[in-house]
Parts: structure tokens; sequence; C-alpha cells
């Protein structure tokens, strides 16, 4: 069986840019429709790549946050190093994670004031969500120890990130917007999925009580599974429905990555590198579906009408 090497403890380890996908995929589906349904002028170009810095540094707050709850409820321990080696080797200081995590919070709330000015007070709705989520999902309310991580994930990043995303460059709400982000909310949870199926034997142990964990370890991976192969059919309806144009059919080449995604998992019982891969898998599926949809509504709004 193929080893899981450990990762390099540090603040890159600590920040995981390559989970920010989890925030750029959410934005950009709300970008392009709102630039479609409104007149982007050079204010709207700034807001919008402000709300892409915004959704980096609240999912960056996320990771901060929750390796420093995992460590001091004591889910994260020497024998599970290779994941999240940066507190429970001595690298960095737990004090330090978590105030550098409660920054990133502090600097989006900044970002925040600028979007109420912009486009009013009802945006708050949507910014006191996401700072809840990104801030409790292992302090606080710990909504990771209450069954709620994945819920959190699909409504927060999944939804209301591409919704919120619209409100401020298109003002007000866009049915388009929530459909279209459907398959991307279900990919998103997918991934959260994947590591509560990781951990699963872990979290057990720790008493830590995913939704995962609710279940045995082969309907779990049922889940997982169904999580990522739903956004297929999902991405079918829109299009034949014309929620978004056929184009977005793009997204149908990630079909791939979900046959890879699908062969691994079941080898992840037996093989720790395998079960080690759930994760990335499906960081891999969210991120290709999602860029490829957003292009496909590209040139199918923009490119081919003018033609």
């Amino acid at each position: 069986m193929a080893q899981v090497k450990p990762v390099k403890a540090g603040w890159w380890n600590a920040f995981r840019p390559w989970t920010l996908h989890g925030a750029i995929v959410p934005v950009l589906i709300g970008g392009v429709v709102a630039y479609n349904d409104s007149a982007f002028d050079p204010l709207s170009w700034v807001l919008f790549a402000m709300i892409l810095v915004a959704g980096c540094l609240l999912q960056s707050a996320a990771n901060l946050l929750n390796t420093y709850g995992d460590f001091k409820k004591g889910t994260d321990t020497v024998e599970n190093e290779t994941r999240s080696p940066e507190l429970v080797t001595g690298v960095l200081q737990p004090e330090h994670v978590k105030m550098m995590g409660v920054a990133c919070l502090g600097v989006t709330c900044l970002f925040g004031l600028v979007f109420i000015w912009h486009c009013g007070w009802g945006i708050l709705v949507y910014g006191v969500l996401g700072l809840i989520g990104a801030g409790m999902y292992t302090t606080g309310l710990a909504l990771k120890y209450h069954s709620m991580g994945q819920a959190t994930v699909f409504l927060m990043m999944g939804l209301l990130m591409p919704l919120g995303t619209y409100y401020v460059l298109a003002g007000g709400f866009s049915m388009e917007v929530l459909l279209f982000s459907l398959p991307n909310a279900f990919l998103i949870t997918a991934v959260l999925c994947g590591n509560e199926l990781r951990d699963y034997e872990e979290d057990k142990i720790a008493g830590v009580r995913t939704l995962c964990s609710h279940f045995r370890y082969d309907v779990a991976k049922k889940i997982y599974l169904g999580m990522n192969a739903v956004a297929f059919p999902l991405l079918a309806l829109i299009i034949v429905t014309g929620v978004v144009p056929w184009t977005c059919a793009l997204g149908f080449v990630t079909l791939y990555d979900l046959l890879l995604l699908w062969r691994n998992a079941g080898q992840a019982p037996s093989d720790p590198h395998a079960n080690f891969m759930l994760v990335p898998m499906a960081f891999k599926l969210n991120w290709h579906l999602g860029v490829l949809v957003v292009a496909g509504y590209i040139v199918g709004n923009f490119v081919i009408p003018v033609i």
C-alpha cells in the first residue's frame, strides 16, 4: 500500500491556498451572471476584485481557525500530524494561528463596509452569515462538532457566496444565480464530505460528531460519491431548462475526473494513499467543473452572440 507523506508544517500549510477555489468559483458564478444582467463600469470591476479577495480571506480564516479549533479540542494529535502538523509539532503557536484567522475576518469586515456603502444594508445578511460560517466552524459554535459542517458549507459557500456577489454587483436577488450555483454547491460540500470520510476512524476515536460519523463507513462513502455525481444531472437540468446556455455543457468534460474519483473511493478503505486522496480528488473535480461551466457561460452569452 502506498503511504501518505506528511506535509511540511508552516504558514503555507496552515493557510491552505490550494483550497481557495472554494471561494473563487462561487464569486465567478455570481460575477458572470451580474455582468450579464447589469452594466459594468470601472467601479464594478474594482468591487468584483474586492469580493474575490474577501472570499479568499474568509476561506483562509476558516482554514486557520479550523486548525486552531481542532488542536484545542484534541482532534489533531501527533498520531495524525501528516495533515495538520503546525500546532501539534510546535512549529506555530496556537494563539498566533488564532490571531491570524481573526485578522483575516477583520479585513473582510473592512471590505464589507465598502459593500454596504455601495449597495446598502441588505448585504449585511450575507456578510454576517459568512463570518459565522468561517469563524465558528470549529471554534465558538463549533458547527463541525455538531454535525453541521456540510450543511454550513453548502449554504455559506455553495449558495450565499454567489448570491452575495450578485447582490453587490447587480443590487438584488437572482434565481438564475441560485440555480446555477447548485452543481458547485454539491461539489464543494463533497470536498468536506471527503474530509469527514478520510478522517472517519480518527474522528470516531476523538468523539467528533461529523455528519459522516452518524452512518456506517460504506453509507458515508455513498453520500460522498452521490454528492460528487449529482452535480452532473443538475447541470444537465439547468441547461435543458434554459437557465444557463448550452455551452455550459463544457463542464461534462469533468466526468473523467468523476471516474477517477469513483475508482479512488473504491480503494480508500484499504489504501492509506487512496484514503488521503478522497479530498484532493474532490477538490480537483470541484475546481475543474466550476471553471469550465463559468467559461461555458461566458462563451454562450458573450462570445457566440457577437460572432
